[in-house]
């Protein structure tokens, strides 16, 4: 599935002259040297498929070039890292493929190949954790709060309001017909629902801060030592998702989708 439905090309993401951390600049001519050799080694590694281990090393040439835009040429959006996880996955990672395909989710909600990698990808995990029914409901209640981007529900807030501004002109000139009343009464509430949604997310993002797992598997313990009983019966393994609850010298306290917390060592996950 993920194998037809990769896509490398890169639209608009080179829109300025990076710096990388250093202080050196990256001229946009070294960022399209990267972007092209880790283009050339996706296509190679997706055509020799009869030789996995030529392949492997070419998923990782792709990875390391990738990973060179993002850290030394400082370019982040969606399609970039949209790459990354597709690299990640096609190379066995499942773990780092979710983390990208999760920073690339964070850019831009609304792209369906996005959602549907993640999707994929996380339906080869080893760990199966329920999501709370609570969770579950309101995610289907308020599908435009969890679904659609934060571009998108403010476009919509925007379109909305406009359309009573509309509607309240015509009341004015026309009087107080119902079609106009409805319009005006029923977009304005929209409006009211975008512009809370959009506040609320900014305001989560600010707060929460998310993780996945990236090493094959990993013991959660009850607390921030190796001395501490294990929180779960199982290890959790890569691509298992989480909320970060507090962080200690080597250790994060993490919490599952299903509410169960435990703390795992730091350089087990990384954060999205």
């Amino acid at each position: 599935m993920i194998r037809r439905s990769v896509s490398i090309i890169l639209l608009g993401l080179f829109l300025h002259c990076p710096v990388s951390s250093t202080g050196a600049a990256v001229t946009r001519e070294q960022t399209y040297s990267l972007f092209e050799k880790a283009n050339q080694a996706f296509r190679r590694a997706n055509s020799i498929a009869d030789d996995p281990d030529q392949a492997e090393r070419l998923y990782e040439e792709a990875i390391l070039n990738y990973e060179k835009i993002v850290s030394d040429g400082q370019v982040r959006n969606p399609k970039l890292y949209y790459n990354l996880g597709n690299a990640h996955f096609l190379n066995g990672d499942i773990g780092n493929a979710i983390l990208n395909y999760r920073r690339a989710e964070k850019f831009d909600r609304s792209d369906t190949n996005i959602q549907k990698n993640l999707a994929f990808a996380r339906s080869r995990r080893v760990d199966t954790v329920a999501v709370k029914t609570e969770d579950r409901i309101l995610q289907t209640l308020f599908f435009w709060h969890y679904d659609f981007s934060i571009k998108t529900k403010s476009s919509a807030a925007c379109v909305c309001f406009a359309i009573v501004c509309m509607s309240l002109t015509a009341i004015t000139w026309r009087g107080k017909a119902t079609p106009w009343i409805a319009t005006s009464v029923i977009c304005g509430l929209l409006t009211i629902c975008f512009l809370t949604s959009v506040v609320r997310e900014t305001q989560a993002r600010i707060k929460r801060v998310e993780g996945v797992i990236t090493t094959e598997e990993v013991v959660a313990r009850q607390g921030d030592g190796r001395n501490y009983p294990e929180s779960f019966k199982d290890p959790l393994h890569a691509g298992t998702e989480f909320d970060l609850l507090e962080r200690r010298s080597g250790w994060l306290h993490v919490r599952l989708s299903d509410n169960s917390d435990g703390w795992i060592p730091d350089n087990s996950s990384d954060l999205i």
